[in-house]
């Protein structure tokens, strides 16, 4: 089934941004334990506003809560470039550090904040952050699902082709074909347990269930 097909049989309805936001949030706190969050999307879709836009939610609701970027999880340059700066298979594959990513993020009781600036090329030197039992680690960053990372809920910001290529920077568009190909082959739009179209940042629609 093309990812067209899959999206025509789905049914979104409009919701404010605000009420996007509580829906996360409310999908957050009915998990009990430490939860690992992932909002999911292109750079374009912005997703790491979203997960801005938890924190203070989760925290007036007594929720420690520590933010994360995908993006301070990339390999090194040396190792993301070695195929070239745009090589499309390891945008897809290998830029994300999964191991780093998973060890020292996603599993026991203690999360390092960053790793790696990949502005700078250097380690970031973060301190460890002790994550309590009700603790929250929300994460941001495109890519993320369909990794076999151990997330407990899931959010994916969609964009239309159109919208994707609009809103994209001139310099990553040699990027798109990477994201459509996420798109077919991880099916977030599906396997996201929040799924949300956001053409429109200031009239997004979440899937029906």
């Amino acid at each position: 089934m093309t990812g067209v097909t899959i999206l025509s049989a789905m049914r979104f309805r409009p919701v404010t941004y605000a009420a996007l936001v509580d829906h996360v949030v409310s999908r957050i706190t009915a998990v009990p334990g430490q939860v690992r969050v992932a909002i999911d999307g292109a750079a374009a879709a912005r997703p790491g506003e979203l997960a801005d836009a938890l924190v203070d939610p989760l925290r007036v609701l007594g929720r420690s809560v520590v933010r994360v970027r995908a993006e301070d999880f990339l390999r090194p340059a040396s190792l993301r470039f070695e195929q070239g700066k745009t090589d499309e298979e390891s945008r897809y594959s290998s830029w994300l550090d999964e191991g780093a990513l998973r060890r020292e993020v996603l599993t026991g009781d203690k999360v390092l904040p960053s790793l790696w600036n990949a502005r700078t090329d250097r380690a970031t030197r973060a301190d460890y952050v002790a994550l309590p039992p009700e603790g929250v680690v929300v994460i941001d960053g495109e890519l993320l699902l369909g990794r076999g990372l151990p997330f407990d809920v899931t959010v994916h910001l969609w964009l239309s082709a159109g919208a994707l290529a609009r809103r994209t920077e001139p310099g990553d568009a040699w990027s798109l074909p990477v994201l459509a190909r996420y798109d077919t082959e991880a099916d977030p739009l599906t396997t996201a347990d929040v799924a949300v179209r956001i053409d429109d940042p200031n009239h997004p629609a979440m899937r029906s269930t």
